[in-house]
């Protein structure tokens, strides 16, 4: 009860904090696509708080012109076709410049080849991380409009191969939520880990939200593996847990990004979760990461800052904001080409909060380029909309999630370039 009091409470808060009433003639309104709710509502709750403190810090800097940003926030329901819905909304009747969001792959995929790439409008997703998206880019169909705060799948599924073997796990089954997202990472972490020598004794997809996983569960105990590689998302994921630990299973797991949650440990029991292991795109640490680590957990109304996609949140809503402020306008084209020119290696470092982001308008004022420094560390796109870093390595100890590890970008493309020879 008390977690559905929590959400409806902050469902509410996001509708009340997003309606036109309250922007002035002048303020520029950006749209949201969120899942706040379904299977990946834990993220989208996240990372509408996160790009509301980002627009916060920068209004309170001086925004544009005086001028207000302002958010109309949509829930996906963690859905393709409601997501295409509310986006078209936003871009037909709001007109909005740019849409954050959304936090899935099989969200944002969609919004990006149904609405805003046919509509010039830029879209800046904090999680999406298939690789899809890149082939898009690439195959130009994006309009160039597509950027992501997040890596591509295509390197996770390496370094999350390399992760497995260098943790003794070398017979996996593997059980995949199939979307876009599921499948391109197990295709990605497959092709790596046979080449490092694991071997996988059983693949599984499954459809989103069943009431019981134990078909699929009983389907991947077959040629007796050491282990699952569960790529899901909190809800789905700990049902498809319970179900395999319930069988006879092996209590050891690979997990993706997705899985770092609490609400996924608690649903399962920690006492299950003891050699569980996962990786996530990491971090760079810069005076962002100090600055949003001590002020969001109070500014969300008590979301942990590790949340899922809460630190890439903050980072799109900040560079969404300053390239809005560069370009001087809620204008998408405008939007679109300043933003390589808020993140400029050319640039001043700019960090995240209020002191910062004033000192960055100060900058734009004088035409000069500035870097922003994000949460997750400095950020630079290349012409598909993709950034590069390096990945977090964690594991479950004592029902927390704690860093053990990080492997670089470079590390994990020497370990692609090595399996491809």
């Amino acid at each position: 009860m008390k977690k559905h009091l929590f959400v409806t409470t902050m469902l509410a808060g996001l509708t009340a904090s997003a309606a036109p009433v309250l922007a002035a003639d002048c303020d520029i309104t950006v749209g949201l696509v969120m899942e706040l709710t379904g299977p990946a509502g834990e993220y989208g709750q996240a990372g509408a708080k996160s790009v509301e403190m980002a627009f916060r810090d920068f209004n309170e800097a001086g925004g544009v012109g005086g001028c207000k940003l302002v958010t109309d926030t949509r829930d996906s329901q963690s859905q393709g076709n409601v997501a295409v819905d509310q986006a078209t909304q936003l871009v037909n009747i709001k007109k909005v410049p740019v849409i954050i969001g959304g936090i899935i792959s099989s969200v944002s995929i969609p919004i990006l080849t149904s609405v805003t790439a046919p509509a010039g409008i830029v879209q800046v997703s904090p999680a999406s991380s298939s690789p899809t998206l890149t082939a898009l880019g690439k195959d130009g169909k994006t309009n160039g409009v597509f950027f992501r705060t997040i890596t591509s799948d295509a390197l996770q599924g390496t370094a999350a191969a390399k992760y497995a073997i260098d943790n003794g796990l070398k017979k996996l089954a593997i059980i995949h939520v199939n979307n876009d997202f599921g499948v391109n990472m197990v295709k990605e972490f497959a092709d790596a880990y046979k080449k490092l020598g694991g071997t996988i004794t059983s693949t599984t997809p499954y459809n989103e939200k069943q009431a019981s996983y134990s078909a699929e569960a009983s389907a991947a105990m077959a040629g007796e593996p050491e282990a699952l590689y569960l790529v899901s998302y909190p809800v789905d994921g700990a049902t498809i847990a319970r179900a395999w630990i319930s069988g006879g299973g092996a209590q050891k797991f690979l997990l993706n990004d997705g899985m770092n949650s609490a609400e996924f440990i608690d649903a399962v029991g920690a006492q299950y979760l003891n050699e569980a292991f996962g990786t996530s795109s990491g971090t760079s640490k810069t005076a962002s990461t100090d600055y949003f680590y001590g002020a969001y957990e109070a500014f969300s109304g008590g979301i942990k800052p590790d949340a899922p996609a809460a630190d890439r949140s903050y980072d799109a809503g900040a560079i969404v904001a300053l390239a809005i402020a560069k370009a001087g306008k809620g204008d998408a084209a405008a939007i679109k080409a300043a933003i390589p020119e808020v993140v400029s290696d050319k640039g001043e470092p700019i960090h995240a909060g209020k002191e910062e982001f004033a000192k960055a308008l100060a900058l734009i004022k004088e035409g000069k380029p500035v870097k922003y420094e994000g949460v997750i560390g400095p950020v630079s796109f290349d012409q598909n909309g993709d950034i590069t870093g390096p990945f977090r390595l964690w594991k479950v100890k004592d029902g927390k999630v704690e860093t053990v590890g990080e492997m670089s970008a470079d590390e994990v493309a020497k370990t692609k370039a090595d399996i491809q020879k």
